[in-house]
């Protein structure tokens, strides 16, 4: 064998020894022959020209990879309640996916299934001006009542016709008041505005919003400009806020269907803000543990992550076999949750079970101010 003589390498793969080179080529890192990746940067240490069969392996290298770390993930997370946390925040992190991102991915999922079989956009049909509903003023005159059956029954149908007559009664009462009130405040705009400008913050913008609902409704104003000049109106910010919450508000009324769809794509981002909110809680439940704010809001994403997990298998269960097994997937989260708080934060069963309760108690507590805060924001931004 001649003297320099090198072994021949026969793999063409780009990270056999021969295209390795002694620094990294993404961020000049120096490295040894013998480092496959950069263990600063993380890239390949290859000196080889990709090419497109080079760009399709190291694709489907990465997707096995993914895959592999989804199984582990979702193997652990529904199998051994607690064990992924503990995991993590002991270090063992390269096995499992981002919490972060594997929560967001199955919220996206799942709301996005809800929201493309719920079709609630056939809604819209009962909405403001599409069609009439039970509680249109016509209607209601037209009501028509039965005379029900004969003999013993008659005065049993007859008390129902009149609670209904009653009830028909009370609701044209209110209609015509409403009208009679909005006639007065459109007989003197400029005055009925210059009222709501003595109120103070809150009931005065929701005055201006109720305000500003009558002109589009009556006048069909479509742009805060047209509005300044015809009713004195300063063009102030306060004033543009009412009046865009008054043109969502009008389109909430008549498109109930396209926003119930809007609030739904909402939830996962807002599932975001509404859990380090609730990790607080969690800290302050287990404040003599000695796990960090990030350790206990980790938790909570991979509670929260075995949720959507449950919910999406139900959704599966329930559009395939056509029967309602939320009930079971509920009772099979509410167990798990209390041994993975067993198995993380070891302590005892009553105190585990105490701060259970403790716990599920605000994030009921949390998840309904959310969402009326979610609703209510939604209706003046829609």
């Amino acid at each position: 064998m001649e003297e320099n003589q090198k072994p021949t390498v026969y793999q063409k793969k780009r990270h056999r020894l021969q295209y390795r080179g002694t620094a990294c080529l993404n961020c000049g890192h120096p490295l040894d022959i013998s480092d496959k990746f950069c263990p600063n940067c993380s890239q390949a240490n290859s000196t080889k020209k990709l090419s497109f069969k080079d760009f399709f392996d190291e694709f489907f290298a990465s997707l096995i990879s993914y895959d592999s770390k989804l199984l582990k993930t979702l193997t652990a997370l529904l199998t051994k309640p607690g064990k992924i946390t503990t995991d993590y925040v002991k270090g063992k992190r390269i096995s499992y996916t981002n919490p972060f991102r594997f929560l967001l991915s199955l919220s996206i999922i799942y709301f996005l299934m809800l929201n493309y079989t719920g079709n609630f956009g056939t809604y819209d049909r009962y909405g403001e001006g599409q069609n009439r509903s039970v509680f249109d003023e016509e209607n209601l005159r037209s009501f028509n009542f039965s005379g029900g059956n004969t003999g013993e029954t008659i005065s049993k149908e007859a008390k129902k016709d009149l609670d209904k007559l009653n009830n028909v009664i009370d609701t044209l009462s209110f209609i015509e008041n409403i009208k009679r009130q909005d006639s007065l405040k459109m007989a003197d705009p400029i005055g009925h505005f210059e009222k709501i400008e003595q109120k103070s913050l809150l009931p005065r913008v929701g005055a201006k919003r109720e305000f500003f609902n009558l002109l589009i409704d009556k006048e069909d104003i479509f742009y805060f400009d047209d509005i300044p000049d015809k009713y004195k109106i300063t063009n102030t910010k306060e004033n543009q806020f009412a009046f865009n919450a008054a043109k969502s508000f009008a389109r909430f009324k008549k498109q109930p269907g396209s926003f119930l769809s809007s609030i739904i794509s909402k939830l996962p981002f807002t599932i975001f803000f509404f859990l380090p909110v609730f990790a607080i809680f969690i800290w302050v439940a287990y404040i003599r543990k000695k796990h960090t704010y990030a350790e206990h809001l980790i938790f909570s994403f991979h509670i929260q992550s075995l949720l959507f997990i449950l919910l999406i298998i139900s959704f599966l269960v329930d559009s395939i076999f056509d029967i309602w097994s939320g009930w079971f997937f509920f009772l099979a989260f509410s167990i798990y949750l209390f041994f993975a708080m067993l198995k993380f934060y070891n302590q005892g069963i009553f105190k585990t079970f105490l701060k259970y309760v403790f716990l599920n108690t605000i994030f009921f507590i949390l998840a309904i101010m959310t969402l009326t805060f979610l609703l209510a924001g939604s209706v003046y931004t829609y």
